[in-house]
């Protein structure tokens, strides 16, 4: 635990308490609101081949993880880590252009 938090900059066990909360919520919502979201498209898995239907769902989860990451990380005070957490990961998966001056 130490590591993690001498990696992150984090103080103390509770905020790295109310971190790793933060990713459980996020990733467990990202997953759930992706189906209704395909729903409210009018995209249905019995309708298209069921391969098409997951590969939408889950690329559906990742911009609706980044948004719930930033949003989940706001309400339990901890914006400024998860927003310089987001900006860091887009920066590796090559979209740092977002963050440009």
């Amino acid at each position: 635990m130490n590591k993690l938090k001498k990696r992150w900059g984090i103080r103390s066990n509770f905020q790295l308490f109310i971190i790793l909360v933060v990713f459980a919520l996020t990733g467990s919502s990202a997953a759930k609101l992706a189906g209704p979201f395909l729903t409210f498209l009018e995209i249905h898995e019995g309708e298209i081949h069921s391969f098409l239907y997951w590969t939408l769902r889950i690329l559906l989860i990742f911009p609706i993880y980044q948004a719930l990451l930033v949003a989940f990380g706001w309400i339990f005070g901890q914006f400024e880590f998860f927003w310089n957490f987001e900006k860091k990961m887009l920066k590796r998966m090559g979209l740092g252009f977002i963050f440009t001056k």
